[in-house]
Parts: C-alpha cells; sequence; structure tokens
C-alpha cells in the first residue's frame, strides 16, 4: 500500500470550512481540524423535530381546542420526517443482518404510523433519536490517527546548495540533497549528518528512551524532533520511503483491518428484540386486534439500551476525565472488562523515559563522593543526555560542587575541565580502546545500558552506569493485575534493546517479554494475541500507534504525540500507573451499572409487554409507562458519575 505522504501533509486546512456533512452515529467522517468542519448529528435534528412536535400536538390539542386533524398534524409530520431517516439508517443494519435494539423501535414506527397512533410513534422516535443524541454528546471525534501523522510532517525542508537555503516540499528532495534541520524542527527524511552537533529525541519512534546524540556520520530518523544545535544531513531516502512513512502504511493497514466491536446495547438487543416481536404477533394472533401488537411493541421498546445506556457512558466519561482519563471511544469502558491479555510498552510507560545513574564502580585509592564531586562539578556545564543525571545523582548524594575551568567538549572525545588543580576527563569506553591511555582491564566488565568512565589526572577512576528506571509503585502495580483485575497474561513489547527490556523484566516481575521490536513487527504480535484473547496495549510513542489500533482496546500513556492520542481510545494524561488501574475500575463499575439498569429496564418492560398483550394496556398509555420504566433506569444509570471514594486497589 503506498502513502502519499506529501499529499497528506499539505492537505488545505480550509478546504471544509463552511461545508456541512450530516452524520450519523454508524458513519464515518474525517475531521480535519477543529474549525474545518461542522458536523451535525441527525440524531439530534430528529430529536429536534420529534419533540417539537409533540409539544405543538400538546399545545393544539389542550390549549386550543383543535380538533383531532389539527392536533395530530404536527405529530404526521414529526414522523414521517424523523421515522423515515431513522429507518434508512436502520434498513442499512437490516440488509447486514445486524438486528440489535434500534430495530425493534423502528418496526413500531412503523406499526404506529400505520395504525394512526402518532403520539406514540413519535415518542419513539424522540427515545431513539434521543439515546443517540446523549452518545454522540459524550465522546466528539478527534483527528483521525493518519491526519496526525500528516500534521506532524514538517510541509518542507530547507535544502542547501551552492551556498543558497532554499525551502522545498517533501516530494522535492532527492536523495542525495544536503539538508538543514534547524533547532527543535522535525527531521523531514532518513539521512546522515555531515555538520552540527546535538542531540534528537526518537523515543517517540524508536522506543529508545535517551536524547541520542548526533555527531557528523550519525543517522537521523524522520520524525525524530532535533535539539538545541543545527545540523546539515544528507538525504538517504526519499520522504516517501522514510521510517516516519512506513509507521503511516502500517497505520492505514491497521486501520482497515481493525475488528468491529459490537457494543453492548447491540448485544443485549439481539436476543431481546426478537423475543418482544414474538410475544407481540403472540397478543396479536390470539386476540385479532392488531392494537395490542402496537401496544405490546410500545412497553417493549429497549429504551433502557437506547437510553440508560448512553447516559452510563456519559457518566463513566465525566468521572474518567475528572482522574485526568480521556475516553475518545465508549467501547473501551464495554470492552476493557473481557481483556484477558495486558501488552505494555517499556520506554516511557512502565519507565520514566530518562536515564537515571544506577550503578557506581569506583577503583581502589578513589574517595565515590570525590570522584562523584569532580564529575557533576564538569558536567553541569554540559549538554549531553547523561550529564542531568549525574548532577542529580551528585545532589541526591549531598556532596558539594567545586569550581571548574578550563571546560572543554569536543565531538567523540567526551567532557573535561579542571578541578581542584586536576584534570577531570568523562568519556567512553571505545574512545578511550583507541586511545590506548589506560589499561583497559581495569574497567569493569561490559554491561547493558549507557556508561561513561570518569579519569582523574589520566587516571581510571570510576565507571557510571545508566539505566530507563521504572515507574513508582511498578511492580505491585503487575502483581495485582491477576488476581484483581483478571488478565491472563501480562508483557512487555518494545522497541528498546533486548537487555534494557530484561532488565526492566526483571525488576518488575515480567517474564514475557518481546524486544527490538519494529512498528510492523508489534502490529503482528498483538494481532496473534488478539486471536486467542480480547488485548489491551499500552503505550506513549508514534511507534505504539500501529499496535494500539490492533488491539481490542489501546491507551495511550502520558501527555504523549497528537498520533498516539488518536490512535487510541482511551488516554492517561497524568503520566501514573495509579491512573490505569482507575482507568480499569471505573470500566468495571460502568459496565456493572449499565447492565443493572439495562436488564432492570428490560425486565420491567416484560412485565409490561404481559399486560399490553392482554389488553389492559393502550399503546399511548404504554409509551408513558416505558417513559417510567426509562425514569428508574436513567436514575440507576446516574450512580456511575459518582465518585465511590476509591477507585484504585494497589
Amino acid at each position: 500500500m503506498a502513502v502519499n505522504l506529501h499529499k497528506l501533509a499539505l492537505m488545505k486546512p480550509g478546504f471544509f470550512k463552511g461545508r456541512f456533512k450530516f452524520v450519523t452515529k454508524h458513519e464515518q467522517y474525517d475531521k480535519k481540524d477543529s474549525d474545518s468542519a461542522r458536523v451535525v448529528p441527525i440524531e439530534g435534528i430528529i430529536a429536534v423535530i420529534a419533540l417539537l412536535g409533540i409539544l405543538i400536538s400538546l399545545f393544539l390539542r389542550f390549549a386550543t381546542d383543535a380538533a383531532e386533524p389539527t392536533y395530530n398534524r404536527p405529530l404526521i409530520i414529526a414522523l414521517v420526517l424523523g421515522g423515515i431517516l431513522i429507518l434508512i439508517d436502520l434498513s442499512k443494519h437490516i440488509s447486514k443482518r445486524e438486528f440489535g435494539s434500534d430495530v425493534l423501535a423502528g418496526i413500531t414506527i412503523v406499526t404506529a404510523a400505520i395504525l394512526g397512533e402518532y403520539l406514540a410513534g413519535v415518542i419513539i422516535v424522540l427515545m431513539l433519536s434521543g439515546g443517540e443524541t446523549l452518545e454522540s454528546f459524550a465522546v466528539k471525534q478527534a483527528s483521525s490517527a493518519l491526519d496526525a501523522l500528516a500534521k506532524r510532517m514538517p510541509t518542507i525542508a530547507h535544502r542547501l546548495g551552492a551556498g543558497v537555503t532554499e525551502d522545498v516540499t517533501l516530494d522535492q528532495i532527492k536523495v542525495g540533497d544536503k539538508l538543514i534541520v534547524f533547532p527543535h524542527e522535525i527531521c523531514p527524511v532518513d539521512g546522515e549528518v555531515l555538520e552540527g552537533r546535538t542531540v534528537m529525541d526518537e523515543s517517540y519512534l524508536t522506543g529508545e528512551p535517551f536524547q541520542m546524540p548526533k555527531t557528523p556520520g550519525s543517522e537521523v530518523i524522520s520524525g525524530s524532533i532535533n535539539g538545541d544545535g543545527a545540523l546539515t544531513i544528507r538525504a538517504v531516502r526519499l520522504a516517501g520511503d522514510s521510517r516516519y512513512a512506513q509507521i503511516m502504511e502500517v497505520m492505514t493497514e491497521s486501520e482497515q483491518r481493525r475488528p468491529k466491536i459490537r457494543r453492548l446495547a447491540d448485544q443485549l438487543g439481539a436476543w431481546y428484540t426478537p423475543l418482544a416481536v414474538v410475544i407481540a404477533l403472540m397478543a396479536w394472533w390470539g386476540s385479532g386486534d392488531a392494537t395490542r401488537f402496537l401496544a405490546t411493541l410500545v412497553i417493549a421498546t429497549p429504551c433502557p439500551l437506547l437510553i440508560a445506556i448512553p447516559i452510563a457512558v456519559i457518566g463513566a466519561i465525566s468521572l474518567a476525565a475528572k482522574r485526568s482519563i480521556i475516553v475518545r471511544d465508549p467501547a473501551s469502558l464495554e470492552q476493557i472488562e473481557d481483556c484477558r491479555t495486558m501488552i505494555l510498552d517499556k520506554t516511557g510507560t512502565l519507565t520514566y523515559g530518562r536515564a537515571v545513574l544506577t550503578d557506581e564502580i569506583y577503583a581502589e585509592g578513589f574517595e565515590p563522593k570525590l570522584v562523584l564531586s569532580y564529575a557533576a562539578s564538569i558536567e553541569r556545564y554540559s549538554k549531553h543526555p547523561l550529564a542531568e543525571p549525574i548532577e542529580k545523582a551528585a545532589k541526591n548524594a549531598g556532596v558539594q560542587l567545586l569550581e571548574a575551568v578550563d571546560i572543554s567538549e569536543k565531538p567523540g572525545e567526551g567532557m573535561r575541565g579542571k578541578v581542584d588543580s586536576l584534570l577531570i576527563e568523562i568519556t567512553g569506553r571505545r574512545s578511550l580502546e583507541k586511545s590506548g591511555r589506560i589499561n583497559m582491564n581495569l574497567l569493569p566488565p561490559v554491561t547493558f545500558g549507557l556508561e561513561c568512565i570518569v579519569l582523574v589526572d589520566g587516571q581510571y577512576a570510576a565507571t557510571f552506569h545508566f539505566h530507563d528506571a521504572p515507574r513508582v509503585g511498578t511492580k505491585s502495580f503487575i502483581q495485582h493485575l491477576s488476581p484483581i483485575h483478571r488478565f491472563e497474561k501480562i508483557m512487555i513489547v518494545s522497541g528498546d534493546r533486548k537487555v534494557e527490556v530484561e532488565y526492566l523484566a526483571k525488576q518488575i516481575g515480567i517474564t514475557d517479554i518481546y524486544a527490538e521490536k519494529s512498528p510492523e513487527e508489534k502490529v503482528e504480535i498483538v494481532r496473534e494475541l488478539t486471536k486467542a484473547s480480547k488485548t489491551l496495549f499500552i503505550g506513549d510513542g508514534i511507534n505504539d500507534a500501529p499496535a494500539m489500533v490492533t488491539a481490542t482496546v489501546g491507551i495511550a500513556f502520558g501527555k504523549t504525540s497528537d498520533v498516539t492520542i488518536s490512535a487510541a481510545q482511551a488516554v492517561i494524561m497524568d503520566s501514573t500507573l495509579i491512573r490505569i488501574d482507575e482507568f480499569l475500575h471505573i470500566s468495571k463499575r460502568f459496565k456493572s451499572i449499565a447492565l443493572q439498569s439495562a436488564l432492570g429496564g428490560m425486565a420491567l418492560s416484560m412485565v409490561g409487554m404481559g399486560i399490553a398483550a392482554f389488553g389492559y394496556l393502550p399503546p399511548v398509555a404504554g409509551a408513558i409507562g416505558q417513559e417510567i420504566i426509562d425514569l428508574l433506569a436513567v436514575a440507576n444509570a446516574l450512580r456511575v458519575s459518582f465518585f465511590p471514594g476509591k477507585l484504585s486497589d494497589f
């Protein structure tokens, strides 16, 4: 599948401005940005038409003493306009052999129109469209994942030629072109650094947790974010062949192959609808009175499904929002309770996504705190990604920073400066081995993670090891998932190096891991796991987005990119594992209360069906009775929005 990156990136933001598009909850639509599309939900229009029809009819009947044909006219108009639009939408489901709760409402509307029970019919129209409007209101559609991907990419690049810099579009870039990437810009293509020195954030794309230093000869990948320094790079791939474009392609395929999830109301309506129709037909057949058929259907109309469940959805979304959790897709509230496999990204999800000084190994004859003080005293002048954790370790150890002079930091040679007239050098193992200045046997064995070597006046003094540290409470969070939330399999799927993933997994108690996986490989792993059981994927990077789309439920963790947010069904804005646990409990509580409201309301409706079937409940009275049942179901559903006092248990 070819992805035209340039075409997506250059979509004009005002193209759809001023145009209206009517959609139902079942239709998909693209919203280019918040100001470019005015989307009018057709369910809302139908609800307004039905409500106005009822109010005008009641006014004509009781305030003006109008004749029956006159006060029925607004009802007929509302029934025709609203009913036809609803029936057109329902016909699409019937043609696909999808028989949900709204199909029963459609049958009732048609029967009411045929028998002249217009008020009962319009009440059903109002209840059906009102429930769908509530759910449409509950979750506003955000930009699609592909739009977010395109928006994140720059539309131009700065090409260097004959000493002059010109701005060109991405499709004008050729392999071998020299480009300038200014500070804090997003790299437009995959390339190789020719000039300059900086650090780049590649974590969203690769899963590597650290800011990656870039010097001449280093590789840069499209979509990575430049640091404080400008770079001159040589393009090694076309924009359409870049790593970022490949992720877009995987995202497109994942969205197209994502299975449709049956919602809770549809699952319940699948058996309730035919049961209600059979009872109504038996009432008609036994009495010979078609009105009993209508009366039975009116009281049977599953408004607890059509209204109480959307109310519960709104309550759950509201409660989640108060806990810094944004629910983008209500289906996640219903599905997460059934997920038995949790798949976690490593960097930024289980860890903080930044280097932490974890091991300090000092040579004999050197005072540890003094060496740490020397190292931190010169590292405070460095912009290297490992400088900050060394300074932080010194602060935590309570050591005093000393005056440093003659500071220099040459590319490939590390940091050096003088402290107390001593030459302090902080460099790498490879640089020392190449220079041959010290006996390499003095150094500890090579291990995983990042490291730096400290020399004092040319003598080996210390080795510092750095890792991406786990979040506070990660181990207890993992341990409680199986007994409390019934997860049968918990695993890490990461793009990070295997040794780093193994190091973390051992610390937090996870044995099932996949490391060094590309976005394409993540998708295949999640797809296979989802075949066996419903899956929950939690991640924070752009490289996680395709896997999120593939999983049963995808959760974006932390204040991450718009791409990841668009791919996820829920977003944890507060970067703490407690919020994930709270979302699991909110979903469990929502489903429990929603089922109480739906099943309880349906049970009361079935009692009413029996009364109507024996001729003791006319259609309009049945509609009013159904409204009373709705009030009871809705009152119970409103409990979802109340904070229970505690939502976490680890």
